[in-house]
């Protein structure tokens, strides 16, 4: 029977000729009805991120346009549309303003917050990293819009730094002697071309020739700061300084891997309770001793408060650092480093210690220092580990936009907070 089948039906495709399909043509021309708002659904995310923007208060963005009603000039696009575009982007876990500018042209959300609106890469770049005083000043209101909600209190701030790779790679590093021989050989280069005065492509190649003398002579202008730092306690160098012809702000830093790379250090002061990002500071340091003043002092100018209790770890710690903050009534919750002596406790006195050092070395042998401790670690980790899902892996700015990038990264985690808290 099967074969019997099998034949009749052999038999009436050939009686009936070749398969007709419909092919592809892709050089028809075609209009499309493209309906964004009914395309995107109802419960996506980007709706939020939209709606959390709305409520942001951008009013010196729009101070900052140039384009004004009444006269000539091409309408800026609206501030709202790029901070959202960032947002997403970093919920999405893209970091780069050419891929956020990409996906504008493909992909349903980042379409939608578009609304038809045009963007380019440069210009969104140009967002975030020209206004690290205006995100400042988002990254303050997601703290007092939680503060009016009863939700933040800052009576406990945990501090901790993340060392993120910088723009630059380690064979741009460069000694005094090599780099002073380089910005010799860039004066006689750019020198000789002016003189041949050449066609266009020639005056690009002298624009990018300037900006590379320009990095070399700031290159040169840090090196006092990374020579100083090299030096030991004993007067004597430990290797030569070096400097990056590429990021010139960029020092080498010992990674959490183990590896020595070119890194700059964010630190992040956060509210233990809420887990809510405070404040944010960028440096090229390798420790975050010089990081703890400037956090309280910028949490007390931005909301006018002193927490009760702050929680570092064991590189933030200092004589210094423990007597300042006891002098603005704050208690540092931070471990007490393992004496060399194996018959003395780190609680034990040393000479030429202060009234506000003997107080925290009693604190943290009580148990309620201990269990307080414990909170810094399920705090500023958890917060990290936002900042690295967000993208946040290697910086692909240089020098103080490395700032903007932290803000933005830190206003996206709050925006995540409240949804969570509310």
């Amino acid at each position: 029977m099967e074969r019997l089948y099998h034949r009749f039906m052999t038999e009436k495709v050939e009686q009936e000729g070749s398969a007709r399909t419909v092919d592809a043509n892709r050089e028809q021309m075609r209009m499309v009805i493209f309906d964004l708002e009914r395309m995107l659904p109802q419960e996506h995310q980007v709706r939020a991120v939209w709606a959390y923007v709305e409520r942001l208060d951008l009013s010196r963005f729009y101070d900052a346009i140039r384009s004004r009603e009444g006269k000539a000039g091409r309408p800026a696009v609206d501030p709202r549309i790029y901070l959202a575009l960032w947002i997403e982007g970093m919920l999405d876990g893209v970091g780069s303003s050419r891929k956020i500018a990409h996906l504008c042209q493909y992909h349903l959300a980042y379409q939608w917050i578009c609304g038809g609106v045009p963007i380019n890469h440069h210009s969104l770049s140009d967002f975030r990293n020209l206004a690290s005083d205006l995100l400042k000043g988002l990254l303050k209101q997601s703290v007092e819009r939680l503060m009016r909600a009863g939700v933040v209190q800052i009576k406990q701030v945990s501090q901790d730094g993340m060392k993120v790779r910088a723009s630059a790679g380690a064979s741009s590093f460069r000694t005094r002697g090599k780099l002073e021989q380089l910005a010799h050989q860039q004066v006689e280069t750019l020198a000789r071309e002016i003189e041949d005065d050449g066609g266009a492509s020639d005056q690009r190649d002298q624009t990018e020739r300037t900006e590379a003398s320009e990095r070399i002579k700031r290159a040169l202008e840090e090196m006092d700061e990374a020579e100083a730092r090299k030096r030991s306690t004993n007067g004597k160098k430990k290797t030569e300084a070096r400097t990056s012809t590429t990021d010139p702000e960029a020092r080498v830093m010992k990674m959490p891997d183990g590896g020595y790379r070119p890194a700059f250090n964010i630190h992040i002061a956060s509210d233990v309770e809420s887990m809510v990002v405070l404040a944010v500071e960028v440096n090229n340091e390798g420790t975050d001793l010089h990081a703890m003043l400037p956090l309280a002092e910028q949490i007390e100018a931005d909301y006018d408060v002193r927490p009760e209790q702050w929680l570092a770890d064991g590189g933030c710690t200092s004589v210094d650092n423990i007597e300042k903050m006891s002098k603005r009534g704050c208690k540092v919750i931070a471990p007490v480093r393992q004496r060399t002596n194996p018959d003395r406790k780190p609680s034990d006195p040393r000479p030429g210690d202060s009234e506000a050092i003997l107080e925290w070395r009693a604190r943290m042998e009580t148990e309620q220092a201990k269990e307080a401790y414990k909170r810094r670690g399920a705090t500023s980790e958890c917060i990290n580990a936002h900042f690295r899902n967000q993208g946040l892996l290697r910086l692909l700015v240089r020098s103080a936009k490395a700032l903007a990038v932290a803000l933005v990264h830190a206003i996206t985690s709050n925006m995540r907070r409240e949804w969570a808290l509310a």
